[in-house]
């Protein structure tokens, strides 16, 4: 037995989709949807969770499945597929691209993310990324958690329905306003803007790799993060799409650079306005999105939204105790100090993270003024991180 899925968009639908209705003893989906195509000589079931209704699919000689937009979509195929159900899938336009669409705006550079599974993940996406279509979330959620960052948000109302519209609205004002069900959101960086072509559909990949010279970044006076510790703090971060890091004690933002260039939602908290200009301008640089809090960390710490992995350059051992305390998932701290070393271990050991280290002795190949090489020694430091 196999199951015909059918896209429904609120528009005619796809080709062969009313001949397998008029066959159907059995036709599954939402109210709206059933009202709306289901023949009367078909029994009728609102479909809640698959599993429920898997026992109906079985006996039935003919059954339709009625789903929004493109079924394999982040859509009911995945699930059917999974149960092991024989499927024909006759897909009508997604509610993403219906939306680009009625903006006019490319869709080859847009990440689309399902909030169902996660919604800090979807959060942290939109914090990342310049333009994320946003699946299964409420448009004012997503905004509360915008908070901090400057986004637009373009919201697409009871998509298939009578009073179907597309709003384009700031993030902080989305967070008051009621909107219609089933809603899609896509929120931009900047909403003018027309993306460069690309080569790859959504988020572009890294290119030229990480840990890149000290030099590469504006810094004062050698207050920058070597590339070397670089390299190691960020095999232990861990950054990646979904996730919020805290770089504090920020100094050039080097480090926050390199984890938001690997996907990651980057805060920066630096107290030096001077050093906030030079995160910003190194940003620039490369591209990528991190927002800048000037500030003390201890300040501010009560309002910054919770952090998945911190990475601590500097602020001393009150800064290490207090992010122990914030549940992130990975705590890395470099020290240039060993008297520093066992406060740092016995704080995160306290806050219950599994602790380790190693310290980095580095030299580097360099050339005297005659032409012959030597190893030129570079300040040691020592990396403690703690995992849960």
């Amino acid at each position: 037995m196999t199951v015909t899925v059918i896209g429904v968009d609120g528009k005619t639908l796809p080709a062969g989709a009313s001949a397998a209705l008029g066959e159907a003893d059995l036709v599954l989906g939402t109210r709206r949807q059933l009202d709306a195509h289901a023949p009367d000589t078909a029994r009728t079931v609102e479909l809640g969770s698959v599993e429920s209704v898997l026992t109906d699919l079985t006996v039935a000689a003919h059954a339709v499945v009625l789903a929004d937009g493109d079924p394999g979509f982040f859509g009911v195929v995945r699930t059917l597929r999974e149960h092991g159900v024989r499927l024909t899938v006759l897909p009508a336009v997604s509610s993403v691209q219906r939306l680009l669409a009625a903006i006019g705006r490319p869709s080859d550079d847009v990440v689309v993310v399902d909030a169902s599974g996660g919604a800090g993940r979807a959060v942290n996406v939109c914090r990342a990324r310049p333009a994320v279509a946003v699946l299964g979330m409420a448009p004012a959620e997503l905004a509360l958690g915008l908070r901090g960052w400057h986004r637009t948000l373009v919201v697409a109302e009871d998509l298939g329905g009578p009073d179907e519209k597309v709003s384009t609205v700031d993030a902080n004002e989305a967070v008051s306003r009621e909107f219609r069900d089933p809603s899609v959101v896509l929120c931009l960086a900047e909403a003018e803007r027309v993306p460069p072509r690309g080569w790859i559909a959504g988020a572009q990949p890294v290119s030229g790799g990480w840990a890149f010279p000290e030099d590469d970044f504006a810094h004062r006076d050698g207050m920058v993060t070597s590339a070397e510790l670089r390299a190691v703090a960020l095999s232990r971060i861990a950054p990646a799409p979904g996730m919020l890091v805290w770089d504090v004690g920020a100094g050039s933002g080097a480090m926050g650079v390199e984890c938001a260039r690997l996907g990651a939602a980057v805060l920066a908290v630096e107290r030096d306005p001077v050093q906030c200009v030079r995160i910003l301008a190194n940003c620039g640089k490369y591209g990528v999105d991190v927002r800048v809090v000037e500030a003390e960390l201890l300040a501010a710490i009560s309002g910054l939204p919770k952090p998945d992995a911190v990475f601590i350059g500097g602020g001393g051992e009150a800064v290490v105790r207090a992010c122990a305390t914030v549940d992130a998932s990975r705590v890395v701290v470099a020290l240039s100090s060993i008297d520093r070393v066992s406060p740092t271990r016995q704080a995160l050991k306290a806050a219950d993270y599994r602790v380790d280290g190693c310290q980095l002795t580095v030299a580097r190949l360099s050339e005297h003024s005659d032409g012959a090489t030597r190893l030129a020694a570079v300040d040691p430091v020592t990396v403690v991180w703690g995992v849960r």
